[in-house]
């Protein structure tokens, strides 16, 4: 299926604008199983502004099409699976089309066997929506699943195929035994990747992808969400006092959280804020009282993004000692609220943790994560010095790499065909 290297699609499509060349329209599929929904509205909110973003272009048309992995009946009717069956089949969300197919989804066991499952129950509705929606491109926003299936379907429908790798679907899934071969049929069968960071990359290629088909696409921020604001009204607002640290990610051993509990224990006064929903968050209270900080600990639970804009405007700073990322998002959205970083070196953290005025990149310990902490709350960094580094991270940037990227990937089979 691959068209040549990302280097040559790219010349292509920038050889078409310089010689005036008219395109016809680009038609995006993005599919993706991680998409905000009514019950769910934080769920893969990036997916949601990215898509948004390139929709946006006068001459870009996009459907989403969102799969849900669900159990026969009648465990489909218990649990958190019962408001997923809930949602509608299709409907608008912002401008956009949103279809949700369903497919079998064997608890405990499925991952192995949710690609067919998936691609079976999308070729009948591909199929329907082709009729009046030819999209030249499938551009699918997560590994695993997701990526494997669109290569299949994009073979099915003889379309290209582009997967986004954002951290975690190659660090587990790209690392298991049961998935791994996969994970590289889809990237080596793919016309193009991405990847959310220069070190997600390498990490890629060294699970053994084609780094000739890899171009690093850095997520945005939207900067006037996450902005500045007085932080003393910010925290009166959200009745804190003192210092404040705020952790947000999902409540799982991979993103630390259980690294900044302990490590309250020697930040004096200060209070730990954790956003987030996950399976580790009762053991997280319990190792805050562990701890003796359980009263200076807060769950939150899942907010809007309006109200983790708040936490992080009110925040001196926010702690993130992740085990494994891609570029997490979190970071850049800390740096535009001018609230500096503690993160672990994974992932993306050295291109967005440039120098000190933006946080510190430690070692994962809880030792360490208090002595940075500590660190930043007696030498506080300029605010409008720690926005900075978030303000090239914007979604006109990511909109236009995205473009250019799928462009080019169509522009070169048309040229070849």
């Amino acid at each position: 299926m691959r068209q040549g290297g990302c280097n040559n699609r790219q010349r292509a499509y920038e050889g078409a604008v310089s010689h005036g060349s008219s395109l016809p329209p680009l038609r995006v599929l993005t599919l993706s199983t991680l998409y905000p929904n009514a019950h769910q509205p934080v769920l893969g909110t990036f997916v949601e502004r990215q898509t948004l973003a390139l929709a946006a272009r006068a001459d870009v048309d996009c459907h989403v099409v969102v799969p849900r992995g669900l159990p026969p009946w009648p465990l489909s009717a218990l649990g958190a699976y019962r408001s997923s069956a809930a949602l509608p089949r299709t409907e608008e969300r912002q401008g956009l089309p949103i279809h949700r197919p369903r497919f079998t989804h064997w608890p405990r066991v499925g991952a192995r066997f949710d690609v067919d499952a998936m691609v079976s129950a999308l070729i009948p509705l591909l199929t329907q929506l082709r009729t009046h929606f030819a999209f030249d491109v499938i551009d699918a926003e997560y590994f695993f699943p997701d990526g494997l299936a669109a290569v299949k379907l994009g073979q099915h429908f003889n379309v290209l195929v582009s997967i986004k790798a954002r951290g975690s679907d190659i660090h587990v899934w790209g690392e298991r035994r049961d998935t791994r071969a996969q994970v590289l049929e889809a990237a080596r069968a793919a016309d193009g990747l991405l990847a959310v960071s220069a070190a997600l990359k390498a990490d890629m290629v060294a699970l053994g992808m084609p780094a000739a088909s890899i171009r690093v696409h850095y997520t945005g921020v939207d900067l006037g969400l996450f902005q500045l604001r007085e932080r003393d009204a910010a925290k009166a607002h959200l009745e804190i006092q003192g210092p404040l640290i705020v952790s947000i990610g999902t409540l799982n051993r991979r993103k630390g959280h259980d690294l900044v509990i302990p490590a309250l224990a020697h930040v004096p006064n200060a209070t730990l804020v954790v956003v987030g929903t996950g399976p580790a968050q009762a053991a997280l209270a319990a190792l805050a009282v562990h701890y003796g900080v359980a009263d200076r600990v807060r769950f939150t639970g899942s907010v809007g993004r309006a109200e983790i804009a708040g936490w992080l405007a009110a925040a001196d700073v926010m702690a993130l000692p992740s085990a494994a990322e891609g570029l997490a998002n979190v970071w850049v959205e800390a740096l535009a609220s001018g609230t500096p970083v503690v993160t672990s070196d994974v992932g993306g953290a050295r291109e967005v943790i440039t120098s000190a005025s933006a946080g510190r990149i430690v070692p994962r310990t809880a030792s360490d994560v208090a002595t940075a902490i500590n660190d930043l709350l007696r030498n506080p960094p300029d605010r409008k010095a720690v926005r900075r580094h978030a303000e090239r991270f914007t979604w006109d940037a990511n909109s236009a790499a995205l473009y250019a990227h799928l462009r080019g990937l169509v522009e070169a089979r048309r040229r070849a065909s």
